[in-house]
């Protein structure tokens, strides 16, 4: 695998787990009890914390993707293993 290769693949992993991480822990105004502002969603959070969406994104994307990498050096699970129809 190429470094770019590597790169584009931890990328994908990123913004996967982006999306899986952002609505943790995120309390809407009416939740925490707290005034909205006119106009505002009322979906909106009132609590987000991007700095720590981006560390934890991170920190799990990276455990992800070595977990892929020592597959893709090791070969733990390959095509065969997870052929689910059988023999076609």
């Amino acid at each position: 695998m190429t470094f770019t290769s590597g790169l584009a693949i931890y990328v994908l992993f990123w913004v996967i787990t982006a999306f899986i991480v952002l609505p943790i822990g995120v309390k809407t105004h009416n939740e925490m009890g707290i005034d909205m502002v006119p106009g505002q969603a009322d979906s909106a959070p009132a609590n987000f914390r991007p700095l720590r969406t981006i560390l934890i994104t991170t920190g799990l994307s990276a455990v992800l993707f070595g977990l892929f990498y020592a597959n893709y050096v090791y070969g733990w699970i390959g095509v065969d293993d997870v052929n689910i129809f059988g023999e076609l």
